[in-house]
């Protein structure tokens, strides 16, 4: 957003999640902005993200790749007019995250987060995601999304 708004304080500022909910004040407030080709982010791991080795902890990485391919949903059913449905707190839930983990990523550097959409149905979508460092994909994901109906 040109105002830096990101696309979850523009679309859910309420929203408690551990990965990207800016009103989770212990949580990692992931902030996603709309690119040209997708949906970019920046995030920048704590010291308590070690996985032990001195690298980033493969569950953050999966954290922020959830989160980060969210951003990337809920603004392509902003863009289309796919709000949630009544009784709903979001348009979208994970339906699955299959997570490749191709190299270490670094525990005391930013990393870079890009999310494509890649199928976009008002029922169900799919994103592709990766997490870059030093000019290379540390991990990848492909994750897919289902219209939350409330019961």
């Amino acid at each position: 957003m040109t105002d830096g708004t990101s696309i979850q304080e523009r679309l859910f500022p309420e929203l408690t999640c551990f990965g990207c909910g800016q009103a989770n004040p212990e949580g990692l407030r992931l902030r996603s902005y709309p690119s040209g080709d997708g949906v970019t982010a920046t995030f920048t791991p704590w010291p308590q993200h070690d996985n032990g080795l001195g690298y980033l902890n493969g569950g953050i990485i999966s954290t922020v790749l959830d989160c980060h391919s969210a951003a990337a949903v809920m603004h392509e059913a902003d863009v289309r007019g796919w709000g949630p449905l009544p009784g709903a707190s979001l348009a979208y839930v994970t339906a699955g995250l299959d997570v490749r983990y191709l190299r270490p990523a670094p525990l005391t550097e930013p990393v870079t987060l890009h999310a494509v959409v890649t199928e976009a149905a008002e029922a169900e979508m799919t994103v592709d995601v990766q997490l870059h460092w030093d000019g290379k994909p540390r991990a990848t994901a492909v994750a897919s999304w289902k219209r939350w109906r409330p019961r």
